[in-house]
């Protein structure tokens, strides 16, 4: 699928950034380009002692900032395929420095399209979150706003062949800034802080966040908006698995955040299709025919009322599965203490 294309990923010294190049340098040893841009240089430095230029001949590293569009426009010139995962996505930061965040996740957004339209880009994948779902916080509003505008981006390309589409998952298992390291590092502590003891969140890992994106490069027809059927996990069973002899200090959550995370609401239902492994939301007016995509894909239309929520998932994790998957996907050397 990626032989022989060039890939650019914004924000891509992130963890999934990091995570995706890995994947596509293993599985398409014949990729023509794949340009890492992003705006930390330390990030790239660093990033380039893992997957330097000398030994990855396809690889590139670009400095620059979705904020700005005529850097894009040079960086997209003569790449196929644009993964955009930039964004700022603390929420906590995002409630304390709005403007910043407006600028970056929507002005940022805006800035892709543009520069898409204006290069010979043929797809488009944007990256959201399940805070994007009825947002309670600046950054899920950002956020929902960033993916409404890459869906309508297929509304105004014209003649153009290229497709956007965006996915939406929950917490990313060990990315940055996630609960998983944050415990890590508390636990030598003896303390855990619990923001709500009722909390739930959507749990995928990174190579699940990996492989959606890669499904949505390989089948996408144009604006869609892909959900993964993944498990949820309570924040206590996290901390069980991680630290069973620390004490839990419960401090409250914090602004912008939910107890339970959604990622279909039940007014999404009328619109959103089941295709076995992802839900997909679909756009309301289409420039495809609905009946040849369910045709092609087996989509089952999910029934009215329909909703997809942490708290209420019927798949959960526990705390001896939480540990497994620690173990294994993000330190080979963990013990539960």
């Amino acid at each position: 699928m990626l032989n022989n294309k060039s890939i650019l990923i914004t924000g891509g010294t992130g963890s999934l950034g990091k995570e995706l190049t890995k994947t596509i340098l293993k599985k398409w040893p014949h990729v023509k380009r794949l340009v890492i841009y992003s705006r930390d240089e330390q990030k790239q430095f660093q990033m380039a002692q893992e997957f330097p230029e000398s030994e990855y001949p396809a690889i590139r590293y670009f400095i620059g900032d979705v904020r700005d569009l005529e850097r894009l426009k040079r960086a997209f010139n003569g790449i196929d395929y644009v993964i955009h995962a930039a964004a700022m996505k603390h929420v906590h930061i995002a409630e304390y420095n709005p403007d910043e965040c407006v600028k970056t996740n929507i002005g940022g957004a805006e800035n892709v399209i543009k520069a898409c339209l204006s290069s010979n880009v043929t797809k488009v994948v944007a990256l959201s979150t399940d805070k994007a779902c009825a947002p309670i916080n600046l950054y899920g509003a950002t956020k929902l706003t960033s993916d409404k505008l890459f869906i309508a981006a297929n509304n105004i390309k014209g003649q153009q062949d290229i497709k956007f589409s965006v996915v939406r998952y929950g917490n990313v298992m060990g990315s940055n800034g996630s609960v998983i390291p944050f415990f890590m590092n508390k636990r030598n502590e003896g303390v855990l802080p619990i923001t709500d003891v009722n909390m739930t969140r959507f749990n995928i890992s990174l190579q699940g966040g990996v492989d959606m994106v890669l499904h949505a490069l390989d089948a996408a027809w144009g604006g869609e908006l892909f959900v993964p059927k993944i498990p949820s996990y309570k924040i206590l069973d996290v901390a069980q698995a991680i630290a069973p002899n620390c004490e839990h200090r419960v401090v409250g959550i914090r602004p912008g955040e939910k107890v339970h995370e959604e990622m279909i609401t039940s007014s999404d239902s009328f619109t959103t299709y089941d295709l076995g492994k992802y839900y997909v939301i679909l756009p309301q007016v289409t420039n495809w025919n609905l009946e040849d995509y369910k045709d092609t894909f087996n989509a089952k239309l999910v029934p009215q009322g329909f909703s997809y929520t942490s708290g209420e998932n019927q798949e959960w994790e526990t705390v001896e599965s939480m540990r497994e998957q620690i173990k294994e996907h993000l330190y080979p050397d963990f013990e539960a203490k």
